[in-house]
């Protein structure tokens, strides 16, 4: 049996991460992601039930584009600083913040926000993270999924 401790997806996301700080650093690992789109990556909104099937490389790249656009657009920073991946080089784990949800991400906090999205190889597990989801994302989630 599977508990937070042992479940593959739990131990990965408390895992050692990067933050990605430059928007350069941002374009250059979606690049990689979109080189290995349809290689079995899980897109999981927080919040919402986890995907039980990898998404094909084109919905990766749409997720790509859009989630793109939505950073750049509402974390108006000159740094982005809100996305984190387990490897630059070989990503198999990154979660994305979202940027009218952050509270503490960037600091110290017994009870930091959930990522606003996670991509895995691993299958999902439930995160528990409806209170954390506003409706406006989970809309916009529900939206680009075509659901």
């Amino acid at each position: 049996m599977n508990t937070p401790a042992t479940n593959p997806f739990t131990v990965a996301f408390r895992g050692r991460f990067r933050n990605v700080l430059r928007w350069e650093q941002l374009d250059q690992l979606w690049e990689v992601l979109r080189r290995d789109a349809g290689n079995g990556w899980y897109l999981y909104a927080t919040g919402e039930s986890p995907p039980e099937d990898p998404v094909s490389g084109e919905m990766l790249r749409t997720f790509l584009s859009e989630i793109d656009l939505l950073l750049r657009r509402e974390h108006d920073e000159d740094y982005c600083g809100i996305v984190y991946a387990d490897s630059f080089e070989s990503p198999q784990f990154i979660k994305i913040y979202d940027p009218g949800n952050l509270g503490v991400s960037c600091g110290y906090s017994d009870n930091p926000p959930l990522p606003g999205w996670v991509l895995s190889k691993l299958p999902p597990s439930d995160l528990n993270a409806a209170a954390f989801s506003p409706a406006n994302r989970r809309r916009w989630w529900r939206r680009l999924l075509g659901a």
